[in-house]
């Protein structure tokens, strides 16, 4: 038997067993109990298990376990010492979700944009979010906690 893989996954590290071919989205899910990340389409389309590895939004039901050799951060990573991170706040302050099924990938996907471009217009939200679908149709209020988030994290000390 293989020894197993070593995964960073929210800044920690986990021994992983699973084959390298396995997706990283079913590992996430099934092996680390790290449930946050959602299974949408299998497609990469949804944008539902939208995961940072390497700080860039990746689709973890696209990505191997064996292609993983950067720190991964989901839903429950951005979290810090009980204080949720700015995007996530603001998507609860505005009501920015639903049925909340695309939400952690709509907030991961936010956090990647953020730090891209600290100060999106709308147009550049628009057009970096349209991998990710709100079935809902919350898009408008999306927008809004994106902006908010971004004024909110200006405020703070880098």
């Amino acid at each position: 038997m293989a020894p197993p893989l070593e995964l960073v996954v929210n800044d920690q590290k986990y021994p992983v067993h699973s084959d390298p071919d396995t997706r990283l989205l079913t590992v996430l899910r099934d092996e680390l109990g790290l449930t946050g990340t959602k299974y949408g389409c299998g497609e990469g389309q949804c944008g539902a298990c939208t995961v940072l590895i390497g700080g860039s939004p990746r689709r973890s039901c696209q990505v191997l376990l064996g292609e993983v050799v950067q720190p991964v951060t989901t839903i429950e990573g951005l979290e810090k010492d009980g204080h949720l991170h700015p995007v996530q706040q603001a998507f609860l302050d505005l009501d920015a979700f639903q049925c909340a099924y695309c939400t952690s990938g709509m907030i991961i996907s936010s956090v990647a944009l953020l730090t891209q471009k600290p100060d999106p217009s709308s147009t550049d939200i628009v057009q970096f979010m349209q991998g990710n679908i709100c079935r809902c149709g919350t898009y408008p209020r999306i927008v809004d906690a994106i902006q908010r988030a971004a004024k909110s994290m200006e405020k703070q000390p880098r």
